[in-house]
């Protein structure tokens, strides 16, 4: 018997947004600064209304200061409260290297307590931002032992996977995709709605070709999945949506099944999160493979200014096909 699960369609910052607020309604241990979160209610508007309803004293702006901000998120968590960080662009993470990788992934290592820092930040193409404003920097941080690293790729999950984020008692890296802010998904309406860290969905199913996909990818995978069906490929697509820890077993038997696979990322190739994902291939389901894996990803050059030229460095639908249709023999 099918359950129907009412639901309502939200931009990806709303549900963000509403993470954000049903969370700090929970808990008034939780609060959130940031570089424009409070008065502008963030670059991009994803905390507009916070600061009207929680105040000055859970909202706060804050100088231009990564390391500040993300050493105040770990010296408040360290003390019990729920800090929510939002680093403007993930390119700025570079800044406070030292207080993510060496301070706030250590703590319980050190000291055998808990540490429930949320880390939000925004990556990836979606302007004329430029080679310092667009990054994807996923995998640096899926190195990083003690740390969680979270990659929605539609509404229901930035809503679902932020709220576990910021319930969870270790450090985790929530990253927002720019290109994404105002792509609608239907988000489930139930009043405490949410998605569990660690575990990858299974987004279509199919036969012929697993395709793991991350961030904005996810969609254009969808996508390039149902053209190439038309061709008598049949795809499989999987979204991890948690990066680390990585739900390894389902991406596995999805490769068993299939026995072939593709990737695709807005990251470049070298050392990245889809290499990852293709020495998983080898070290788990190479008796399994029937051709070799196959990588979607920008070319191995910085992001340009012009929209045009950015939109052109990253993998399209249609980059996403013709290795499917490769990938499966039909090219």
């Amino acid at each position: 018997m099918s359950v129907t699960v009412e639901t309502r369609s939200l931009k990806f910052w709303q549900g963000i947004n509403q993470a954000l607020v049903e969370e700090m309604d929970r808990d008034e241990k939780t609060f959130l600064i940031g570089e424009d979160v409070a008065r502008v209610g963030g670059p991009y508007g994803v905390t507009r209304g916070l600061l009207d309803k929680f105040g000055p004293e859970r909202v706060r702006d804050t100088p231009i200061s990564e390391p500040l901000l993300v050493g105040l998120g770990t010296g408040a968590a360290a003390v019990g409260l729920r800090p929510i960080v939002e680093i403007m662009f993930f390119d700025f993470a570079m800044l406070a290297m030292d207080q993510i990788v060496n301070q706030a992934a250590k703590y319980r290592y050190f000291t055998g307590h808990s540490l429930p820092l949320t880390i939000r930040t925004m990556c990836g193409v979606g302007g004329p931002n430029g080679a310092q404003h667009s990054q994807n920097f996923e995998a640096w941080f899926c190195a990083v032992p003690g740390l969680k690293v979270v990659m929605p790729s539609n509404a229901a999950d930035a809503k679902g996977l932020l709220k576990s984020s910021i319930r969870d008692e270790d450090p985790t890296l929530f990253i927002e995709t720019q290109g994404l802010l105002t792509a609608r998904h239907d988000v489930p309406t139930e009043d405490d709605y949410l998605v569990p860290l660690g575990k990858a969905d299974v987004r279509r199913q199919g036969e012929d070709v697993t395709l793991i996909a991350i961030g904005r990818q996810v969609d254009r995978a969808i996508e390039a999945a149902e053209a190439v069906a038309a061709d008598g490929v049949s795809v499989e697509v999987v979204d991890p949506r948690t990066l680390a820890p990585l739900d390894r077993e389902t991406i596995a038997e999805s490769i068993r099944k299939t026995g072939r696979l593709v990737v695709a990322q807005d990251a470049t190739a070298p050392f990245s999160f889809a290499a990852e994902i293709l020495a998983l291939a080898a070290e788990e389901c190479l008796t399994a493979l029937k051709t070799e894996p196959r990588r979607v990803t920008s070319p191995f050059i910085n992001v340009p200014t012009p929209v045009p030229l950015a939109e052109a460095r990253t993998p399209g639908v249609d980059d996403i096909a013709t290795a499917l249709r490769e990938t499966a023999g039909k090219g």
